[in-house]
């Protein structure tokens, strides 16, 4: 059984994108109607990737 979605964070990689931003508030607009949270990463991939030694 498969847990409902209640939360989502978007990452994304930084440079510039034409229409980037207007993705991510239709995203973002579409889940708050939805009732789920919406988290901001800070530092993008820098904190989703792995440690590297």
């Amino acid at each position: 059984m498969t847990r409902p979605i209640k939360r989502i964070a978007i990452s994304t990689g930084g440079g510039d994108a034409p229409g980037l931003n207007a993705v991510i508030r239709a995203t973002v607009s579409a889940a708050l109607g939805r009732g789920w949270e919406c988290v901001g990463i800070r530092d993008g991939y820098n904190v989703l990737a792995p440690i590297q030694n």
